[in-house]
């Protein structure tokens, strides 16, 4: 597995699964080095000459204008973190903590944060570690930044709080010695370089989008799965339909479907069965299609935000004068960029998990299912067959209409007026990330159907080749329901599919054979 090298400029969202998910190890570029000590120079200066600049020699938020003495900076620093690690809730999932970590230390890699190398390298040594700070979920309103749970990895980089390592939970002093780790002294500016800016929203962002691009391509899969099922009409995926309209989403799309479905002796043509689909298999690459073009553009907010530098204020330096310098407040903690993405990142996703329990239900109902048995089951009566199965998934996409309502038109003023607007980005991020995790179990409720249908239909020898991959890494876990029995295995395993990505590998791997 490749080594992350971290410079401020070049961190892939792909490179944050591999280090928050995966357990890639992550370095420090030679080039972020002298940028670094450039900006962390400045900071040293201002509080050697006593000049007042907001964090580094006066209070924050509404404290903006009290003056702290040289003496007392580094208590002000250790202050800050203990003050405002005040998160609520359960704990973020180890790999959102990762990236957190990650993200943070590529921050400071950009060179105007201030802090020192050694306060990097020290939090990039705990990623590379394994030793991960438990950070509550909730608790920030997306500026000044995500203040709380960064506040909870800072402490933890301290020696205060809890950790996990090696799959226990344990007091981060603990943590850190069993590791052979040495908890860090803060110096002046430093408790706010690490706590003030986007990087938990954007580790949550970072970690949807990857998932959501491959969730994406699986939804074709199932409506492929389910067209063929239902012997749905090709000629609606004609190129020239979608050329017209030039919605590039829409026009990957059918591309896609094309791709998925040649070579099925189950699709039909206009007027061969009927003239045309419902919406939900006819209109598959336009509404797919709009939630790819919602995903690109997420992906790249999300990835822009990767490299930035989001706290305050910002350190401007020249590496080759080191006389000169200047500090600026200014907002780059806002967290807006990323909250309306987030809020369009669920949207996207719902409306993949709406479309899917829509043809989900087409697969059950006996009155439009074109000839299949009433809930895809023999003997029906004596059994229920899927009947239930489309409950869950109705079930799920009314939860995700309630979570995709958005969050970023929201805003409590904090710190007594003076943080009068923010964000609540990081809420955005976590619903969006609930919804991902919806969509994708309707998604393998809809493909269990859809090889239960193509079983009842006559069996996998008429798919297409593509789908037939698809098919039988679904049969490797979950065999046809014969008859009723407890589903709850079948679709976990299905799900596990869907989130690893096992069945959209076997796709591809056909597709480009």
């Amino acid at each position: 597995m490749k080594t992350i090298v971290l410079d401020g400029r070049g961190l892939r969202i792909g490179d944050v699964a591999l280090a928050a998910r995966f357990g890639a190890k992550a370095e420090l570029s030679k080039d972020a080095i002298p940028r670094m000590n450039a900006s962390r120079a400045v900071v040293e200066r201002c509080v050697d000459e006593s000049l007042i600049r907001y964090g580094i020699t006066t209070g924050f938020g509404k404290f903006c204008d009290v003056v702290i003495s040289r003496e007392s900076n580094a208590t002000l620093q250790r202050n800050l973190i203990m003050s405002h690690a005040v998160g609520v809730g359960d704990p973020l999932p180890d790999e959102v903590v990762r990236a957190m970590m990650l993200l943070r230390v590529n921050a400071l890699a950009v060179g105007n944060s201030g802090a020192r190398l050694s306060t990097a390298q020290a939090l990039l040594d705990m990623l590379n570690a394994g030793v991960t700070p438990v950070v509550p979920e909730k608790g920030s309103l997306g500026a000044s930044g995500d203040l709380a749970p960064l506040s909870h990895v800072a402490i933890a980089l301290c020696g205060m709080g809890e950790c996990f390592y090696k799959g226990r939970r344990m007091p981060s002093a603990e943590a850190l010695a069993a590791a052979g780790l040495t908890p860090v002294e803060l110096a002046a500016k430093e408790g706010l370089a690490l706590i003030n800016g986007t990087q938990c929203m954007t580790a949550v962002a970072a970690l949807a989008a990857y998932d959501a691009e491959r969730l994406a391509r699986t939804a074709d899969v199932a409506a492929a799965l389910t067209s063929q099922a239902l012997r749905g009409i090709v000629d609606a995926y004609d190129p020239r339909v979608h050329e017209v309209r030039g919605q590039p989403g829409q026009v990957e799309c059918a591309a896609r479907l094309r791709a998925l479905l040649d070579g099925s002796s189950y699709t039909t043509r206009q007027g061969q069965e009927r003239v045309q689909d419902a919406y939900a298999l006819r209109c598959v690459p336009q509404v797919h299609g709009a939630s790819r073009d919602a995903i690109g553009y997420v992906v790249g907010a999300v990835s822009r935000e990767l490299n930035a530098a989001t706290d305050n204020p910002l350190i401007f330096a020249n590496p080759d004068d080191p006389s000169g310098g200047d500090i600026i407040s200014g907002g780059n903690f806002h967290g807006q960029p990323i909250a309306l993405a987030m809020d369009f990142l669920g949207i996207a996703l719902a409306e993949l998990a709406n479309v899917s329990e829509r043809r989900l239900e087409r697969l059950v109902n006996p009155a439009l299912s074109n000839g299949l048995p009433a809930f895809l089951v023999k003997d029906g009566g004596l059994n229920s067959g899927f009947m239930i199965v489309q409950y869950s998934a109705a079930s799920l996409v009314s939860e995700n209409k309630v979570l995709a309502h958005p969050a970023s038109v929201d805003s409590i003023p904090s710190s007594a007026n003076q943080e009068d607007h923010v964000s609540m980005g990081t809420i955005a991020a976590r619903k969006a990330r609930e919804i991902l995790g919806n969509a994708r179990t309707v998604l393998a409720l809809e493909l269990l159907a859809a090889c239960q249908a193509v079983d009842l239909r006559g069996g996998p020898d008429g798919l297409s080749p593509a789908t037939r991959a698809a098919y039988r890494a679904l049969r490797s876990v979950a065999p046809m329901v014969e008859r009723d029995r407890v589903m709850q295995d079948d679709i976990k395993a299905a799900e596990a599919l869907v989130s690893d990505g096992t069945a959209l590998e076997a796709v591809e791997e056909a597709l480009g054979a």
